[in-house]
């Protein structure tokens, strides 16, 4: 959606989302229950993950399904900021493209002493989490590239206007020259640092407190 495209420019880095507190020392049991015999790429913090997933509390009750509740389409994140749980985070590194795993979390990793919903307050909570797909997520090295039309290692507002248009036509949007034009424009007013009228790979990659 035209939402999580805006988010994923607008979000903080890994490197700024974890700062702050020393890691909780919980640990994610990770078990593989599939693992395709080809791997071309695996999961790393950044990538954009799609993700079918179920949730089971201790007792073993089924509190949501990606497959039979909602929409029952697999969702998409990016792993390692905090989109999901921390748990996500940690145990869904180094997954190959239709890798299954079951996740045992514990409280400090899920949704801790307040719960949420229908998950009680200090919940161990289980997950068998399928990957569909991986992407390159918006702040990785292989996306600047991709962006840098004439490899000059600094993007323009016409290279970020014609990467938009693509994402937008990618997800089933028709172009928009002006909502792209106004997305520029903020995209720009954050990340130009010097103001030089270009976003540098160093801009690019690397954000700042205050997103």
């Amino acid at each position: 959606t035209v939402q999580f495209l805006w988010n994923h420019w607008l979000c903080s880095s890994l490197f700024v989302c974890v700062r702050g507190g020393a890691l909780p020392e919980a640990e994610v049991d990770i078990e593989v229950l599939h693992r395709p015999f080809l791997c071309h790429r695996k999961s790393k913090y950044g990538d954009i993950l799609l993700v079918h997933h179920e949730g089971y509390l201790e007792n073993g009750t089924m509190f949501h399904s990606s497959r039979t509740h909602g929409d029952k389409q697999p969702v998409w994140f990016t792993l390692g900021i905090r989109e999901v749980i921390k748990g996500w985070d940690k145990g869904l590194q180094d997954m190959c493209s239709g890798e299954k795993r079951k996740l045992i979390i514990p409280p400090a990793l899920a949704y801790g002493k307040e719960g949420k919903g229908k998950i009680p307050p200090e919940s161990t909570l289980t997950f068998i989490i399928e990957v569909v797909e991986i992407r390159n997520g918006p702040r990785s090295h292989e996306s600047f590239q991709e962006m840098d039309l004439n490899d000059d290692w600094r993007l323009s507002k016409d290279e970020v206007k014609e990467y938009l248009r693509k994402e937008f036509e990618r997800h089933g949007y028709p172009p928009n020259d002006t909502l792209h034009e106004n997305m520029v424009k903020d995209i720009f007013a954050k990340e130009d640092e010097n103001k030089d009228g270009f976003i540098s790979s160093r801009e690019f990659t690397y954000k700042h407190d205050e997103l």
